[in-house]
Parts: C-alpha cells; structure tokens; sequence
C-alpha cells in the first residue's frame, strides 16, 4: 500500500517529502501511544496501591496523599515529558534538525 504511493509520486523531492512526513507521523502516533500506556499503567497501579493502603488501616485520604502513590506518576511522567519535547519540538539535547545535520553530513562524507 504505501509502496504503491511512493511509485506514484514521480518526483524524487515529492517523495522525500512524503517519506519525511510518513516518519513525523510515525513519531506521533508512537508518542501517543506511549501517552495512553503511561495514563492506564499508572492508573492500574495508583488504584492497586491505594486500595493495598487502605486495606492496611489507612484512611482515603492518607492512602491518596501519599508520595509512593504518585512516585510512578512522577518519574514516568519526566519520561513523557522528554517525549513530548522530541516530539513535537523541543529537543533539549541535540536540537530540532540534529538528525537531518547529521544525515547530511555522513551522505557528504
């Protein structure tokens, strides 16, 4: 399917183009759906360890406010954060055309 696109598409920059936007969209949903992971896990996992909480003599309360509930929540979500930089355009480390420079760069070598 998405071969016969690309023969489709008789201009080479067209293609590339294509193949550029193919892989950003790529990106995208694989980001996504790291996301709906992140949000069910620590959902299950909040869940499981407030009821584990409260079944110990704790109140709601006690159980909801504490620190190792959200610990998941917390260091994960520095995971999605660093996702979501990459992905949508804000690269800490290496910058927003890093990988075209470098492509470039080793295609001139």
């Amino acid at each position: 399917m998405i071969s016969d696109i690309i023969m489709e598409i008789d201009n080479k920059e067209q293609q590339e183009k294509y193949l550029r936007a193919k892989g950003r969209v790529d990106e995208i949903k694989k980001y996504y759906t790291h996301l709906v992971v992140y949000i069910i896990v620590n959902i299950f996992i909040s869940a499981n360890k407030i009821m584990r909480n409260m079944s110990n003599g704790e109140t709601f309360s006690e159980a909801f406010f504490d620190f190792n509930t959200f610990a998941v929540w917390v260091f994960w979500g520095i995971g999605i954060a660093f996702h979501t930089f990459k992905v949508f355009g804000f690269n800490l480390l290496l910058g927003k055309n890093w990988e075209e420079r470098k492509i470039k760069e080793y295609m001139d070598d």
